[in-house]
């Protein structure tokens, strides 16, 4: 069986955690990222944690390279910037807001470990959360500053 039958009859693709920059890089050494567009435009769902959340968007911080957080760029499915891991990594939401204010990253959607976003044909449709305590948000410019956008979540059982 070729990767394009194989991921073509799935009917949703979840991607683990790990390194978004290898991930990538494999998939696009094997055709893999264009069979991932092929399936997501065939509206296979596409699904993930971390990294594989992460690697939907346009772009974001991951921990890929050693010592320190750099940005990535992901496979641009979602016309956003992504965070994930929001408050439970300290040091990801301000270098995400210095990125954002910068330019290096357009405005998107940071989520909590346990929180989720639900996106129909490129539009967020749902915020989740498995807590109370875990939660959704839109990072954006308003008057050259950044706006954090709670989006409030509907809890899952």
């Amino acid at each position: 069986m070729t990767f394009e039958e194989m991921i073509m009859s799935m009917d949703a693709i979840i991607v683990g955690g790990g390194s978004t920059l290898n991930m990538i890089a494999i998939w696009k050494a094997q055709g893999i990222d264009t069979l991932l567009k092929k399936a997501y435009d065939k509206g296979i769902i596409l699904a993930g944690g971390s990294a594989g959340s992460l690697c939907w968007f346009l772009g974001g911080y991951s921990d890929s390279r050693p010592k320190q957080l750099s940005i990535v760029n992901g496979l641009g499915f979602l016309n956003f910037s992504h965070c994930p891991h929001y408050h439970s990594e300290p040091s990801r939401k301000p270098l995400y807001f210095q990125a954002i204010l910068d330019g290096k990253l357009k405005p998107g959607y940071a989520c909590d470990d346990q929180a989720a976003l639900l996106f129909v044909n490129g539009e967020l449709k749902k915020s989740l959360s498995m807590n109370d305590k875990n939660n959704n948000y839109f990072i954006s410019l308003e008057n050259g500053k950044i706006k954090e956008e709670l989006l409030p979540a509907e809890l899952m059982k």
